[in-house]
């Protein structure tokens, strides 16, 4: 499993098997918090902040929209102001990423991301959670924290490492659930999308 530059690699260690003379299956997992689909609270940029537990879980479950993004390199204003972004909308970002990032099994620098414009245009509108389908919302560097800060801030929560492969640009309904740990600055999520009635 692709992981962020620097962190820990993905673990699972099979501690026990039947096939052994144990009783059960038994396995054990290491990881950082912030691997594939993941929930970034915002704790994970901002000293004091709410951790993943202190999530509304209705911020990541409800109507949601995927926008597809024609720029191959990053996400700015000018292209997200068509779409008319309401407040309390949850709005996933598919980019080129959605095609090949996610068979790749090294970390590609060269990902989609949302610029801080686009943050502030997403703050202005009133957003409740945005997410994309890569690793970070942010580029790598201090531009890509200040968007993060600039989100978290403002109480939008955040979804990476989304896979929208299958996910057509429109309206769907989300549950995103991310695991709940006490303290934490993040947390593994599983994100479902159902086609709205």
């Amino acid at each position: 499993m692709v992981v962020w530059p620097g962190d820990p690699r993905v673990r699972v260690e099979r501690i026990s098997a039947i096939s052994g003379g144990g009783a059960s299956n038994l396995s054990a997992v290491s990881m950082c918090l912030h691997t594939g689909t993941h929930v970034d609270a915002p704790l994970h940029f901002l000293e004091g902040g709410p951790s993943v537990a202190e999530m509304p879980l209705d911020a990541l479950v409800g109507p949601a929209r995927v926008i597809g993004i024609r720029d191959p390199k990053v996400i700015r204003a000018r292209e997200l102001q068509p779409y008319r972004l309401r407040r309390g909308e949850r709005v996933l970002f598919k980019t080129r990423g959605s095609r090949r990032r996610w068979r790749a099994a090294e970390f590609s620098p060269d990902y989609v991301y949302l610029a801080l414009d686009a943050a502030a245009l997403l703050v202005e509108r009133g957003v409740r959670a945005v997410g994309i389908d890569y690793l970070s919302i942010g580029a790598p560097g201090e531009e890509g924290d200040e968007v993060h800060r600039v989100l978290l801030r403002a109480g939008v929560w955040i979804i990476e490492g989304l896979d929208l492969s299958a996910a057509a640009p429109g309206r769907y309904e989300l549950i995103c659930l991310p695991l709940n740990v006490p303290g934490a600055d993040g947390a593994p999520a599983r994100a479902v999308l159902r086609p709205r009635r």
